[in-house]
């Protein structure tokens, strides 16, 4: 799960997709198949390719919770062609492309990150020890995740990613076997979520 606030808060930018500013929650970066030792696969079936009716029902639901804030803003198809091309094409024998991007909104409501690092106290717009963070996960969902951090323009490291694992059929999180590899310091920043200007700059609110 992806923050959007530290995705915006770089040097970089962002651009909010066609369909407009996306929720201030953590939206949904992919469902990637791995393997134990964190390796994964890529690219399993250059003949099933991304379909956009595969999904139509649940594009509503996309543009809300697994937004694209690359730019130039778009509408978040070539994002989730991406995904399915390079990941959900590894997982076909289970889900097939309407069951993957289902399966990772399901995914992305149960666990309601944003919900449980509330209740522990940790909001938007302060800082706060990676140990804290992870442990306010661990103690909602049962699992401990993976924390990746980026940095804002001044340097300053902030919460950006967070990884859960989940079995093979895409139900139940499980604990995961190893995490990437973490450059975040002790203590990070969560971010508030910019908005952007008419000029098309990021602000703050």
């Amino acid at each position: 799960m992806q923050w959007p606030g530290s995705y915006c808060d770089t040097k970089q930018s962002c651009c909010y997709p066609t369909s407009g500013k996306p929720l201030a929650d953590f939206g949904i970066h992919g469902l990637w198949p791995n393997n134990n030792d964190g390796s994964y696969p890529l690219n399993c079936d250059s003949h099933n390719p991304f379909k956009s009716s595969e999904i139509k029902e649940l594009i509503g639901q996309m543009q809300k919770h697994w937004p694209t804030l690359a730019c130039p803003s778009n509408d978040g198809l070539k994002f989730w062609g991406h995904e399915w091309n390079k990941h959900g094409t590894c997982s076909e024998s289970v889900l097939d492309q309407h069951s993957y991007f289902e399966t990772a909104l399901r995914l992305q409501k149960e666990t309601n990150l944003l919900e449980i690092l509330r209740e522990s106290g940790i909001r938007p717009g302060g800082f706060y020890r990676l140990d804290e963070i992870k442990e306010a996960i661990k103690e909602g969902l049962g699992f401990a995740p993976g924390i990746e951090c980026n940095r804002d323009e001044s340097g300053t490291n902030q919460l950006y990613q967070i990884f859960l694992c989940v079995d093979n059929s895409g139900k139940q999180i499980i604990e995961c076997p190893v995490f990437p590899r973490s450059k975040c310091r002790d203590k990070v920043e969560f971010p508030v979520f910019p908005s952007i200007t008419e000029e098309g700059q990021s602000s703050f609110e």
